[in-house]
């Protein structure tokens, strides 16, 4: 999980400020060299941990914390605000310039995962901007690099320009060409993962850039880098003038290293962030909400657009119907646990939802196995069965298991966890029906 490991240590401290009356000078000044320690533990890099304590230390000790009936709470407020300040205050746009296509040039170090980044973010523009993009192979030194760009091109139905190991910058300008004459939008320029003290390699990506003049150039970072990141990051700059950051692998960073300092020290957004192995896992950086979840305050707002974004809105005016005609069935049932599942991890999805209790929570995951397991019973009943799951006496739920590959006990199991959500839907009928709201279906 991102962050866990200085989130669970902030909010640790926070829990012992909320829990006294009165706060004095110390107090705050032994909160601030605990939370110095735990970013310093976190990898973020030391120049930004002194900045930062000096600017919440700063704003602590005044009368708005001192003389404040719950200065616990006024101390969380500042830490927050000051956190979404240092990676970046807002959420930065991709800029797609004037000219078309526009071009978005992809550089980072090797293994920092930049060739997947480029069919994630290409499928993310497609699906968000309606603009149609090419992925343009320009690696020609790691082997297999334009193999791997055609799958995942191939897999997202993204189209990928590629001329073997001839020149990347010739390669470059014929994939915008290219795009000119099939009419699409975007150029993802895909190049070769590269050592920023390698003096050749970084002559090569300037060439690149003057090349195909792109609107965007970003540097993907492994997260888990820690702030070796910023020194990474601050050379790329001073090269090629990035315009913009994504990380990679942010939901193993336990720590924050990277996404605490490469703000605050290039002066350049996080705009991306890669938040699991899925082709689909990438979302934009929010560095509110980022915070939000450091300090285990929730993140409803990307919950929100989570759901919106895999929950089917046609599915969802049945699923209401459904509610109000109590007609709820198994093969419902299933769909709505297909549709959770897409949302990502239930850890991930839990620790987004305000008040909940970090360490209580921590490893819930959806069972694929006892997924497969519920879809394979399911999908052994008849239609009827499916529609109508009362009739299943003994021997059907006999037949059922054997058909499954499960036990009869399986079966109940999960019969009675279907009756369960039908009683819940139910209720929750009932209350809109008297002009009040529900929650999330079946308890999710």
């Amino acid at each position: 999980m991102a962050f866990e490991g200085v989130s669970s240590k902030l909010q640790a401290i926070f829990k012992r400020l909320n829990g006294r009356g009165k706060l004095t000078e110390a107090d705050v000044n032994e909160a601030m060299r605990e939370i110095k320690l735990a970013l310093l533990e976190a990898d973020v890099n030391f120049l930004v941990v002194k900045d930062f304590i000096k600017i919440v230390s700063a704003r602590a000790v005044g009368s708005e914390v001192l003389e404040s009936l719950t200065p616990g709470q006024q101390v969380i407020k500042i830490v927050n605000e000051e956190l979404t300040r240092l990676m970046g205050g807002e959420n930065a746009k991709l800029d797609f310039g004037t000219q078309k296509p526009a071009v978005i040039l992809m550089a980072g170090l090797q293994g920092a995962g930049k060739t997947t980044m480029c069919g994630k973010l290409g499928a993310y523009i497609k699906k968000q901007y309606g603009k149609q993009p090419l992925l343009a192979a320009c690696d020609i030194y790691r082997p297999a690099a334009i193999q791997q760009l055609q799958i995942v091109g191939e897999k997202l139905e993204l189209p990928v320009f590629e001329r073997g190991t001839q020149d990347p910058v010739l390669t470059a300008k014929q994939a915008v060409e290219e795009a000119k004459r099939l009419f699409l939008d975007v150029v993802i320029v895909d190049t070769a993962g590269r050592l920023h003290i390698d003096g050749d390699m970084m002559e090569e990506l300037k060439r690149i850039r003057d090349a195909v003049k792109p609107a965007e150039i970003l540097l993907v970072v492994d997260a888990m880098t820690g702030q070796d990141a910023v020194n990474v990051a601050k050379t790329f700059h001073e090269t090629v003038a990035l315009t913009g950051v994504i990380l990679t692998k942010l939901d193993g960073d336990t720590r924050g290293g990277a996404a605490l300092s490469v703000r605050q020290v290039t002066g350049k957004p996080i705009k991306f962030a890669g938040i699991g192995e899925k082709l689909t896992d990438i979302e934009p950086f929010y560095p509110d909400r980022m915070a939000s979840r450091i300090l285990g305050m929730g993140d409803m707002l990307t919950l929100i657009e989570k759901a919106q974004a895999n929950f089917d809105e046609r599915k969802a005016v049945e699923m209401a119907e459904k509610m109000k005609t109590n007609s709820f069935t198994l093969d419902d049932f299933l769909d709505q646990m297909e549709q959770v599942r897409s949302m990502g991890s239930m850890e991930d999805i839990l620790k987004m939802i305000p008040g909940m209790d970090a360490g209580k929570i921590g490893g819930a995951q959806i069972d694929e196995k006892q997924m497969a397991r519920t879809k394979a019973i399911i999908q052994s009943m008849t239609k009827a069965e499916r529609a109508n799951p009362d009739i299943l006496n003994a021997s059907r739920r006999k037949r059922v298991a054997r058909g499954s590959g499960t036990s009869v006990q399986e079966v109940n199991r999960l019969i009675n966890q279907f009756n369960a959500s039908r009683q819940m839907m139910k209720q929750m009928s009932g209350r809109m029906k008297k002009g009040k709201r529900g929650g999330f279906p079946f308890g999710f």
